[in-house]
């Protein structure tokens, strides 16, 4: 009797335990059905839906949808919801808000447009809110209730009002606030004091007015502020020494004004500090020109001035450094060499006077150099010193050594040099052979001098050259013919061996008021740029091989002969430019391949025949024909005898190309707001 009421027992708590297995294998299959409803709900709003959900939206295991993390418990719910990137379309349902237990909801880079729904603003449980890069837009709730967030990122958007500082009210254990990129303005309002904790702090590219408010100055976490590009204004205040964790600080593109503070020597973490573009004052502080850990020091586009005395054998550190469009009226500093890990020197846009001094071949990592629009004299001085900087790839020296000849040394040599701009200069001379050992050349700007002579036909020989600007100068002979093997114009498959740095280039020519600014080096359009010289012959057919190159000009040439149908073969065409030569024939029915093309003119020739009208030639203004023998439909009548054949083509008055020569061309004015490189450290910050 008792071996059976034994077995019984047995044999119930076996039913029991199966029972509860099963029960507890059922509950960690499913989600919660009030997860469920609320996803159902968010995917009906959204017009492009998450991968793999479509199929899976009547499966009531949301737990293995794409993008979606529940907790292990036996009642599983959602904690994370993580769709980046996924081409999400539409607007945020109200339904989200039921996810209750969700602690990290992130929907960033997607097209996801209207408000946000009030409901997410009171996620009780939310630790970070990541919605950056959509088209989110409205203005942020005054009501937010978030205790637990810390990251909050709301970057990237089309959001107004004012700005919501307010999330520290009740969000006091957040860390990360970034709210770049909106339309917020106002008043940079007091309230995020009372995120203790905060640690970056980005609100740059908004529209927010007034100063930094006080209360920000006692964040002792704080280690990123960015506030660049708003219209923040007054002087730079002494307080901002209490934020003494601080790494990179950022204010740049603003309307601060008077002297920077000397308080840095009490930030002794601090790597970037950059300020362009602000209306500051006087010198660099002694704290910042004896800064150990500083990595970046931008404060391009000023008013500084007085002697720039930098203590190089403390900057340690340093490897970028932009003083470019300042009041430095001095020469230049002879002990800059000193700071051994200097890359990257802008110091262009100053009154810089004399000589490159003798030390500057001693510079050990020195890349980048501009020392444009200055008035510095000596080229062949500057030149056999700068030769020694053997890391050097890029040199501008734009608007300087005004009249002086170019040295043509054989034994000058730059065999890393990439890039080389020196426009403006009124150099005279010829092409300088010294310039055919440089192998890494990619792109070459000496327009807006006196050179004369031909151009010599080992410029074709550069493997990596894109950009070839020898405009406005005097040089005589047949354009080369190894320019139509160049070998970047055909096949673009230039190696990039390390980025370039954010480096302003701004052209500005003569015949036009509107100024073009290229900011990387792989900006610039592939182009041949030879107008305004005294180039003869004809234009080779070969040049239709070169389907990458975006410009090419020719206009107030002397060239001849007829225009080679084969150009067409440049499918990469934007412009071209053959006006004012003494070209003959018509214009090749073939250009109409030419989809891209958006400039054009064979105006001041002697073509004749029938305009094209296929393709871009119906958007050409019939300025760009006149002075020929042309005609086409509703242009110039055909059945009057196109224009008067009689009439004289205009002289080409080369005087009139210095007119403003000075406000011309003038291209490598300095480095840009960054440097790529640093862009890129930051980016992982």
């Amino acid at each position: 009797m008792r071996v059976h009421r034994l077995c019984v027992i047995v044999i119930s708590l076996t039913q029991l335990l199966c029972f509860f297995c099963s029960s507890e294998s059922q509950t960690t299959s499913t989600c919660h059905q009030h997860d469920l409803e609320a996803l159902r709900n968010f995917i009906a709003n959204l017009e492009q839906k998450p991968d793999g959900w479509i199929n899976s939206s009547s499966s009531v295991d949301c737990c293995n949808w794409t993008g979606i993390t529940c907790n292990s418990n036996n009642i599983r719910r959602i904690t994370k919801l993580e769709l980046v990137n996924k081409q999400l379309s539409g607007n945020l349902s109200e339904s989200l808000g039921k996810l209750d237990e969700i602690r990290i909801l992130n929907l960033s880079r997607n097209f996801i447009k209207d408000s946000i729904p009030l409901s997410i603003f009171n996620l009780k449980n939310l630790q970070t809110l990541d919605l950056s890069s959509n088209d989110l837009s409205g203005e942020i709730p005054r009501s937010i209730n978030l205790p637990p967030l810390q990251i909050l990122d709301l970057s990237s958007n089309g959001f107004n009002g004012s700005l919501p500082s307010h999330i520290c009210h009740n969000s006091t254990q957040i860390r990360v606030v970034k709210l770049a990129v909106n339309y917020f303005a106002g008043n940079f309002t007091s309230g995020f004091g009372k995120c203790v904790l905060l640690e970056h702090l980005d609100l740059g590219m908004n529209n927010l007015t007034g100063n930094i408010p006080e209360d920000l100055f006692h964040l002792k976490s704080l280690s990123l502020l960015v506030i660049q590009e708003n219209r923040l204004s007054g002087s730079l205040s002494r307080e901002i020494r209490n934020l003494s964790s601080l790494v990179r600080l950022d204010f740049s593109w603003n309307l601060f004004a008077g002297e920077i503070p000397d308080v840095f020597d009490e930030m002794p973490q601090l790597k970037f500090f950059t300020g362009q573009t602000n209306a500051f004052i006087g010198g660099i502080p002694k704290s910042l020109a004896n800064s150990p850990s500083l990595n970046l020091l931008n404060l391009r586009n000023n008013s500084l001035s007085g002697p720039l005395r930098l203590n190089c054998t403390a900057m340690i550190a340093l490897y970028s450094l932009d003083l470019g469009s300042n009041k430095f009226n001095v020469s230049l500093p002879d002990n800059l060499p000193e700071c051994k890990r200097l890359k990257n020197v802008n110091l262009g846009r100053n009154a810089f006077h004399g000589q490159v001094p003798e030390t500057f071949k001693n510079f050990q990592s020195l890349s980048y150099f501009s020392l444009s629009n200055s008035s510095l004299v000596n080229i062949s001085s500057a030149l056999g010193i700068l030769q020694h900087c053997k890391n050097l790839t890029t040199l501008v020296l734009t608007l300087n050594f005004h009249g002086e000849a170019l040295p043509d040394d054989s034994s000058l040599r730059f065999e890393k040099l990439k890039v080389l701009v020196m426009t403006n200069c009124r150099l005279t001379g010829s092409m300088p052979r010294w310039l055919s050992s440089s192998n890494d050349l990619q792109l070459l700007d000496l327009s807006w001098n006196r050179l004369t002579g031909a151009i010599p036909s080992w410029i074709g020989d550069f493997n990596a050259l894109f950009y070839l600007d020898l405009s406005n100068n005097s040089f005589t002979g047949e354009i080369p013919k190894s320019l139509t093997k160049l070998e970047s114009l055909t096949s673009r498959n230039i190696s990039v061996n390390e980025p370039s740095p954010d480096f302003s280039f701004f052209m500005k020519r003569n015949e036009s008021a509107r100024a073009l600014q290229y900011n990387q080096i792989f900006g610039f359009p592939p182009t041949i740029e030879l107008a305004h010289n005294n180039l003869s012959g004809p234009i080779w057919k070969e040049f239709g091989n070169l389907k990458k190159l975006h410009v090419f000009d020719l206009k107030w040439n002397d060239l001849s002969g007829s225009i080679p149908s084969s150009l067409s073969g440049m499918m990469s065409l934007e412009t071209l430019d053959l006006s004012n030569n003494r070209l003959s024939g018509s214009i090749p029915v073939s250009l109409q391949k030419l989809s891209f093309l958006s400039r054009f003119s064979v105006a001041y020739n002697n073509l004749s025949g029938t305009i094209p009208s296929g393709g871009q030639f119906q958007t050409f203004p019939n300025s760009s024909f006149e002075s020929n023998h042309l005609c086409g439909e509703l242009r110039f009548s055909c059945s009057e005898g196109t224009m008067d054949r009689d009439s004289e083509r205009p002289l080409i008055k080369r005087s009139g190309r210095t007119i403003g020569a000075d406000f011309g061309m003038a291209v490598g004015s300095g480095f840009g707001s960054f440097f790529l490189l640093t862009l890129l450290f930051l980016a992982k910050m």
